[in-house]
């Protein structure tokens, strides 16, 4: 005769008792986690996004040159060339919008639950990241061409005589292309932090 199973067996059965709650446990500790890092990836991408843009705004260099007993002053800035003042646009824009969700960054480590202000803040990020991925490339091609120049477009180079300005911008973009990557990784964490229940 087949005896009635314990209670303490009927716990410990396949399927049964604390397993649930222990997996929507972890669940949650694992959107914490990645509200964490989107938290510290945001904080990180706002300081490259501003370094860039102060960066690239405070450029200007002026070079004296003598010729036939006369002096000349050149002067260059970042408005000389729209596709600068688009980047440091892009940049700012960017980087105000990445400060304002720290708050939203921290209350998705409160609840980590939440579902709704992911999706707005992942659907936002997206955009941001177009922004300043068109702000960055667009301004990557133009710091080429002033190391470079373009002999088919009568584009001479113009760092061998604005040295420092040629520094400057090329430093800048360092911080936009690295916010860049931050973004992804800030879009990526996100997507699998809605992707679990």
């Amino acid at each position: 005769m087949k005896q009635p199973e314990s209670p303490a067996a009927a716990e410990l059965a396949p399927g049964d008792g604390p397993s649930p709650p222990r997996e929507a446990s972890r669940a949650r500790e694992v959107k914490r986690g990645i509200a964490i890092l989107d938290l510290f990836s945001r904080f990180l991408a706002a300081a490259g996004t501003l370094g860039s843009a102060i960066a690239m705004g405070t450029t200007n260099e002026t070079v004296t040159v003598a010729a036939f007993s006369q002096v000349f002053q050149f002067n260059t800035n970042y408005k000389d060339l729209p596709v600068f003042t688009f980047f440091v646009i892009a940049n700012s824009v960017v980087g105000g919008y990445l400060v304002l969700s720290f708050a939203i960054s921290v209350y998705h480590i409160i609840r980590s639950s939440a579902k709704t202000s992911r999706i707005i803040l992942v659907s936002l990020d997206t955009v941001m990241l177009s922004i300043l991925t068109a702000g960055a490339s667009s301004a990557a091609a133009m710091v080429y061409l002033a190391h470079k120049g373009n002999s088919n477009a009568n584009w001479s180079a113009i760092c061998q005589q604005f040295t420092n300005f040629c520094h400057r911008i090329s430093g800048s973009l360092i911080g936009s292309f690295v916010a860049i990557i931050l973004f992804i990784v800030i879009i990526i964490a996100s997507s699998v932090a809605l992707s679990r229940r």
